[in-house]
């Protein structure tokens, strides 16, 4: 009875590899259409997708070309332009790796700055545009992390490469990122505040005012410490805060009292 059930097994897997290799044979034949295709050719069918706003194509193709010619100008440039396509098409992962694998491989590059520009407007989040970051609906629910990668990105570009192209665009968008990150750090010391943990946002406030000088947020950092110590008993320390704020913000509404002002008002 045992063997009679072993060579039924045996015949049910010999059967089944049957029907999956007829199978097989049935199924149509998936053709390559880049097969013989140069590396001139291949870029030149990326390039043109990626123009036509065919981010999926244009990726798919860029990285043909980089598996098959790996070397010489026109995997550079597919490198480069499949990071931009992979961040239209919404694949942020895949387009920070490219330019950080561009920057490695090719430090020396005549368009090695633009690699680093790139990499800051994918952090950046360029569908938002320059004022997205303000607007925010709750920034304090926000991870700060990409601001802060797009700032250093751009930071890099104008540390290292003064006389590109794109420095004056960089360096407006740091600005903002700065306001942002300002804003940020402002956010939730008001949520504190709002929640009674008096120490906490006296503290998020002053490290705003410390790591983001000379911007909007300071006013609000201002008046946030003063309030806070002024919960907490420490008047000398509200004085102080409040002075600084007269001093530095002589026309603050939060001097004449109005405290519902909205905080992006000041901006």
């Amino acid at each position: 009875m045992k063997l009679q059930w072993l060579n039924w097994q045996r015949w049910c897997a010999v059967a089944l590899m049957a029907l999956v290799t007829a199978g097989c044979g049935l199924l149509p034949d998936v053709k390559d259409e880049t097969a013989g295709w140069d590396a001139q050719k291949l870029y030149q069918n990326a390039h043109e997708a990626m123009l036509d706003g065919n981010y999926t194509r244009a990726v798919k193709l860029f990285d043909t070309l980089e598996a098959r010619f790996p070397y010489g100008r026109y995997a550079q440039q597919a490198i480069l332009e499949g990071a931009f396509a992979n961040w239209r098409n919404g694949e942020q992962a895949a387009a920070t790796a490219a330019c950080d694998r561009f920057i490695r491989t090719y430090p020396n590059h005549p368009n090695v700055d633009y690699a680093y520009y790139l990499k800051g407007l994918v952090y950046f989040r360029e569908d938002q545009g320059l004022f997205g970051y303000i607007y925010e609906l709750d920034l304090s629910e926000r991870d700060p992390k990409q601001m802060r990668e797009s700032f250093a990105a751009f930071k890099d570009l104008v540390n290292k490469f003064p006389q590109s192209r794109y420095v004056e665009d960089a360096q407006t968008r740091m600005r903002y990122l700065t306001n942002a990150l300002g804003m940020y750090e402002v956010h939730v010391a008001r949520y504190y505040y709002d929640r009674g943990a008096y120490v906490a946002a006296a503290n998020r406030a002053q490290q705003a005012l410390v790591n983001h000088p000379k911007t909007p947020s300071n006013e609000i950092a201002l008046d946030l410490m003063e309030k806070s110590y002024r919960k907490l008993g420490l008047t000398q320390l509200a004085d102080d805060a409040h002075a600084i704020l007269e001093k530095t913000f002589p026309e603050s509404a939060y001097l004449a009292g109005n405290t519902e002002k909205p905080w992006w008002k000041i901006w």
